[in-house]
């Protein structure tokens, strides 16, 4: 492992007379939902939602009218923990790799770490499947969670603490609140900063009965009284957390924000008349709430002007009286003044950028200053008059429209070079994770194969083998050696005898499939069927063993025999270094 020594930066904050009278380390509290846009709460004006601890956390709370979140989730997280924007952390998508936060980045855990503050993350990660870009390299002394972009397992789900697997019992936001409980209680002699990404209301549609059934009957799809149920228990969830804050006497010196990652996904739902939803770039797919309580400081208020996701860095910073470490320089700007005073947010451009999986694509994309906002180069919407984003006026204000683009093409060519748009090797030798999974995710194949769940998102698995296929890896061996190889797979009594061999240059290591398995879904609790979420019972393996140079390469699974027909899937190799 690789100790990365930082200097310090003087930083002079502005302190008001409210900030002066608290304690020099508040705790802070970060609370970020999945998929749960502007309009799933109460308070924003949802018909029918019942949200009464959200509700009550906004009336007490700083409130930012227009606070913007990036339109799908790994960019957001990257975002949002180092204050910059995502293309420049090397995060472009959010699956393959392109979710891969580089470790080089200076994380807001980092900053509060190196300052004194116990530092914990429960939930979803979302940066990095692979040490050294994970949770705790980068700052967290404590992560219990998953790494992933979702989880396929809600009841009694499967989690890990700092890389060590562990089985947990209940619901997945009960677990995570108790998590979240119980890291407070662990922290007393130090201020803590805890970041709480809760992972619902993301599908898979897994709630329990009691918040289901109030809005069965309602007329509303599986998906969208799943994601109301969800929310509801989120709800009930917080209650717990807030109320034991209130109980321990911290709640008067704990600074709270709450925030979504992205719009609302899947089938539209209320969002208060914001044009878009989840991957859009129009306000609806990147608008979210965010509210800060600090009791001991804050006046609730509403807050004019845009704000985003790059701004709760150096915002943080400023109200913990914590200097900022020495790294790559952010884009955020420090909201503190706006907060605790009269003052306004500074006036400035904020860049939004979603291409999916193709590279070096500006569009979709949009930039946003107080009065205008220009979508994908061409559409510009006065949000003064026209919020939601319905009258397009980029033909009577052709000098406003030339301007924006021209900013945002600038903006976006000097951040897509510092994004390279590499999907990363994964690293294969470091001490500090052995095994190392190489997921079918990361895998590269032709068109003979395909993805289970089409579009291999976080889970999915490789299927449709025949003749001689192979799925290729590519690996960076940090440390060389000899690995055991396995590899996990489904197959039907057809596919015994198939032979898989594993191959990196002239090395290999093969095996027969000598046994059929179970290839029955296992039940999870699903209100709705959807590949992208069905959970199997996979067998493993053993390849044997396999010397690799310390190098980055490329490792090669290829299947092949009479029967290869009835292999049904390919999940992952596993290297383990012995």
């Amino acid at each position: 492992m690789t100790i990365r020594r930082r200097q310090f930066l003087a930083s002079p904050f502005l302190i008001t007379p409210a900030l002066s009278q608290a304690r020099a380390r508040p705790n802070v509290l970060l609370i970020m939902t999945d998929d749960q846009g502007y309009g799933d709460n109460a308070y924003n004006g949802n018909p029918l939602l019942r949200t009464p601890v959200l509700d009550r956390l906004a009336s007490q709370s700083v409130r930012f009218r227009r606070f913007y979140v990036s339109s799908v989730c790994a960019p957001t997280r990257a975002s949002l923990l180092t204050g910059r924007y995502h293309l420049r952390t090397g995060v472009w998508g959010v699956t393959g790799g392109r979710e891969t936060m580089r470790s080089e980045e200076v994380t807001i855990a980092e900053a509060l770490k190196a300052a004194g503050y116990r530092t914990g993350l429960v939930g979803k990660w979302h940066l990095g499947e692979h040490y050294p870009c994970v949770p705790h390299n980068q700052g967290f002394d404590e992560f219990t969670g998953f790494r992933l972009g979702h989880w396929n397992r809600y009841l009694d789900p499967p989690l890990e603490r700092n890389g060590k697997a562990f089985q947990a019992k209940g619901y997945i936001s009960d677990v995570f609140t108790d998590e979240a409980i119980a890291f407070i209680d662990r922290s007393e002699s130090e201020p803590f900063f805890l970041y709480l990404a809760y992972n619902a209301p993301h599908s898979p549609y897994i709630v329990p009965d009691r918040d289901y059934d109030r809005f069965e009957g309602k007329g509303l799809s599986v998906p969208v009284a799943s994601t109301y149920a969800m929310v509801e228990n989120l709800d009930r969830n917080l209650g717990r957390l807030l109320s034991h804050l209130d109980q321990t006497g911290l709640a008067d010196n704990t600074i709270v924000l709450f925030l979504c990652d992205n719009g609302p996904a899947g089938e539209t739902r209320f969002n208060a008349g914001l044009r878009g939803k989840k991957a859009s770039v129009y306000e609806g797919g990147i608008r979210s709430p965010l509210w800060v309580r600090w009791p001991s400081v804050l006046k609730p208020k509403d807050v004019d002007g845009a704000a985003a996701h790059i701004d709760v860095y150096p915002t943080l910073l400023s109200l913990c009286k914590v200097s900022r470490p020495a790294g790559p320089a952010i884009d955020g700007v420090d909201l503190a003044a706006a907060m605790t005073g009269s003052e306004k947010i500074p006036e400035r451009m904020l860049f939004s950028h979603n291409a999916g999986n193709r590279e070096r694509s500006p569009y979709p994309g949009a930039v946003r200053e107080s009065r205008w906002s220009l979508i994908n180069g061409k559409e510009l919407y006065d949000l003064a008059q026209d919020p939601g984003e319905q009258k397009d006026v980029a033909a009577t204000n052709p000098e406003v429209t030339s301007r924006l683009r021209k900013a945002y093409e600038q903006w976006f060519n000097e951040a897509a070079e510092q994004c390279g748009f590499e999907q990363p090797a994964i690293p294969v030798g470091h001490a500090e994770e052995n095994p190392v999974w190489l997921p079918a995710t990361r895998a590269e194949f032709g068109a003979d194969l395909k993805y289970f769940g089409e579009h291999g998102y976080a889970h999915d698995w490789i299927t449709g083998w025949s003749k001689a296929s192979s799925v290729e890896w590519d690996v960076d061996v940090v440390r060389e050696g000899v690995y055991q190889v396995q590899v996990l797979y489904l197959s039907e009594p057809e596919g015994v005898g198939t032979l898989l061999t594993v191959q990196a240059g002239a090395k290999q290591a093969s095996a027969r499939i000598a046994s059929a398995t179970d290839n029955e879904p296992i039940p999870t609790g699903l209100r709705q069927v959807s590949p992208h979420y069905l959970e199997f019972r996979w067998k493993e393996l053993m390849l044997g063993e396999i010397a690799l140079r310390q190098a980055k390469q490329r490792l090669q699974l290829t299947a092949a025999g009479n029967q290869i027909s009835g292999l049904r899937g390919v999940k992952r190799l596993v290297l383990r270094r012995v």
